[in-house]
Order: C-alpha cells, then sequence, then structure tokens
C-alpha cells in the first residue's frame, strides 16, 4: 500500500473514532477522502469534530465514496443496514465488520455471496495506537485483502489472523479486557487511598505499574508465572498480596469474565428467536 486509503465508517462511535484517529496518525487513511455515517447528530458530529473526517446521517454518501467499509455499528442494527447498503456495495470495495459476535456467514449473507468480508475485532486502546486484534476472513476475500487488514491493525498495536470460531474468544479477553484492567487499576488505586496516598498519585502508580508490566511480558517473552516469581521474594511483601489476591478468587473471577464475556458474544451471533 503505497497512499492513504479512502476509508468509510458506518457507524461513528468510540471504536471507530479510535480507529480513525490511530489510521490518520500512521499515515494509512486519508482524511478529506474518507467519510463516516451514523443515524444519531450527536454521534457524527462528535466523530467529525474529533476526527476531521466528514461525517453526516447518510449511509449512501459513505458507500458512493470509499474503497474500504467499516461497518462499526451494534450488531443489532446491522439487518437494517444490511438492506439499505447491499444494493449500493461495489466489487472493488472490502467490507471490514467489527461487530461483536456477527458471523461471516451472517455477513456474506446479508451482503451478498460475492462480497469481499474480513471480520475484525480490535479494542479501544487503538486510540493510543495499542489494540490487541483479532481477524478472519471471509470466502471471497483475497490474500491481498488480508494483508491489508493486516496492515492497519497492526498499525494499531498487534494484530492476529486466527481461524473464525476462536473470534468469540478474542471478544472475550481483549475486546473486553480494557474495561477488565481499568477495574483492576482503579481497585489498586483504591487500595492505595486505603493506605493512606492521596489519589492521584494512587491512580497514576497503579496505571504505570500495570504498563510497565505489560511491557515486561511483551518485552522479555517470558511466561508471567517466571515474572511473577522475580518479584516475589520468599517471605516478602509480593507474596503477601499475592496470597490476599488467591484468597479473594482473583484468577477465577478473571477466567470467568472472559469466559462470560466470549459466552456473550457468541449469543450476540445467534439468530433472532
Amino acid at each position: 500500500m503505497t497512499s492513504p486509503l479512502s476509508i468509510g465508517f458506518l457507524g461513528a462511535g468510540q471504536m471507530a473514532t479510535a480507529l480513525a484517529l490511530g489510521w490518520t496518525e500512521a499515515g494509512l487513511l486519508h482524511v478529506e477522502r474518507s467519510v463516516a455515517s451514523d443515524p444519531n447528530p450527536e454521534a457524527f458530529e462528535r466523530f467529525r469534530s474529533t476526527t476531521g473526517i466528514t461525517a453526516s446521517a447518510s449511509n449512501a454518501n459513505v458507500m458512493k465514496k470509499c474503497s474500504v467499509l467499516i461497518l462499526a455499528v451494534k450488531p443489532q442494527i446491522l439487518p437494517g443496514l444490511y438492506e439499505e447498503i447491499r444494493p449500493l456495495l461495489k466489487p472493488d470495495q472490502l467490507v471490514v465488520s467489527i461487530a461483536a459476535g456477527i458471523t461471516l456467514a451472517q455477513l456474506q449473507n446479508g451482503l451478498g455471496e460475492n462480497t469481499r468480508i474480513v471480520r475484525v475485532m480490535p479494542n479501544t486502546p487503538a486510540l493510543v495506537s495499542q489494540s490487541a486484534t483479532g481477524f478472519a476472513c471471509g470466502a471471497k476475500a483475497s490474500a491481498e485483502d488480508a494483508d491489508l487488514v493486516d496492515t492497519l491493525f497492526r498499525s494499531l498495536g498487534v494484530a492476529f489472523r486466527l481461524p473464525e470460531h476462536l473470534l468469540d474468544a478474542v471478544t472475550g479477553l481483549s475486546g473486553s479486557g480494557p474495561a477488565y484492567a481499568y477495574q483492576f487499576i482503579e481497585a489498586l488505586s483504591d487500595g492505595g487511598v486505603k493506605m493512606g496516598l492521596p489519589r492521584d498519585v494512587a491512580t497514576k502508580l497503579a496505571a504505570q505499574t500495570i504498563l510497565g508490566a505489560a511491557k515486561m511480558v511483551l518485552q522479555t517473552g517470558l511466561h508471567p508465572a517466571a515474572l511473577k516469581d522475580a518479584v516475589a521474594s520468599p517471605g516478602g511483601t509480593t507474596i503477601a498480596g499475592l496470597h490476599a489476591l488467591e484468597k479473594g478468587g482473583f484468577r477465577a473471577a478473571a477466567i470467568n469474565a472472559v469466559e462470560a464475556a466470549t459466552l456473550r458474544a457468541k449469543e450476540l451471533g445467534l439468530p433472532p428467536r
């Protein structure tokens, strides 16, 4: 890819905004030739003022102008959207869906069997170019389409092409995971405040600690357990804290959170009863 893309966003919420800002920063999105739509005037005005990309309520305007289309709407809105945009789709347009739980088969059925589709599960840290993404390609998507999606989402963090059946687990882990991390940071901050630290100091210490620990995992390649053991001295403070987490069911709660979110993603992809 030698020049920035014309990218259309069908849906102009938080995730679309994060993607648009990240791709603009990476030089992959052409602001003047890209466009977004959303039925909510507040949403498209916020998107326009934040990203500098033209936005309105018109889906047809997006369909006319852009080579890559990002489906960034809630899953329950898709059936009506299919009916509107299917007649407007062109053979040279690539559809990238970030709708949680919606399968490639459902997307293909809604948009036409010859439509080039890639299903993607990113997360909101795309806003700071630290996204974690999984994606799967539809039957009509080409190798070039896969490479393009890989380039787009690796520009925002890390991206993995996976079998589609694993994407609901990606949703449960990294798609929903930022919220788990924010809750953990808040809880660490609360602990610091309980022990006498000022709130602003406690929150920054907590956030920087999680950031630093994550970088240690990614940059050293060591197993998290090995890094944990390196901090936990015999009879020391860290092992006492880890014992308290174990008594509180910390690990089981985290596993249960990923499982619950994964199962909910699967439910979103089921046909209405």
